[in-house]
């Protein structure tokens, strides 16, 4: 996620110190990617390197304020009408873990993808609650409206995640069977005896 643009974004709304910055961010975002102080600074140093953000003095407690320079404003615009790029998608812990488990010995896949269901489906359900809390009243402000966009967006990861969830489990008992019905030559062979069972089919 780009903390250096959600910063630039906070801070065209008007120069922010800091621990500030990670409060707003923190209060749109609905503390969904929490930030720390350290990694808030750092990342003002590298924006303040690279020309897009300028120091720009103190507040009345001696906070130092940053303000966005001409060529962030830039970078905010030209970040806001580029579509977040999908052709290059970032590592996913869960489908890597179902592609390591097809086939390895000793793991019951089925097993692995029922655990994952439940935690998906609990999550889904959390969302949803607190979905219905935002909802209680109006959103009164850009920060109400913003954190339930993030709550949405939450939720239909987790749908997606549970029908995914859905199908893989629907192809595996469709090979299973499929297994099951072929002739014992050229069934599929179990895990160590690949190698032995092609060449007698062969002959």
């Amino acid at each position: 996620m780009s903390i250096r643009h959600g910063l630039l974004a906070l801070l065209e709304r008007g120069p922010r110190y800091g621990s500030q910055l990670r409060t707003e961010f923190e209060s749109r975002t609905g503390s969904t990617w929490p930030l720390n102080v350290g990694q808030v600074y750092t990342t003002l140093s590298r924006l303040e390197r690279d020309n897009l953000v300028v120091q720009d003095g103190e507040d009345d407690q001696g906070h130092a304020l940053y303000s966005i320079s001409d060529d962030g404003r830039t970078e905010l615009r030209t970040w806001f009408e580029t579509p977040v790029d999908r052709s290059s998608p970032p590592r996913d812990e869960l489908a890597i873990k179902l592609a390591m488990a097809v086939g390895a010995p000793g793991v019951d896949i089925r097993a692995v993808i029922q655990s994952q269901r439940h935690h998906t489906v609990k999550a889904m359900q959390d969302y949803t609650r607190l979905k219905a809390q935002a909802l209680t009243d109006v959103p009164a402000n850009r920060d109400e409206v913003a954190w339930l966009l993030v709550l949405e967006q939450l939720i239909f990861q987790a749908e997606a995640e549970a029908r995914w969830l859905d199908h893989c489990e629907s192809r595996l008992v469709r090979l299973a069977e499929a297994a099951a019905t072929e002739p014992e030559a050229t069934a599929p062979p179990r895990s160590g005896a690949r190698a032995a069972s092609r060449p007698r089919a062969r002959r």
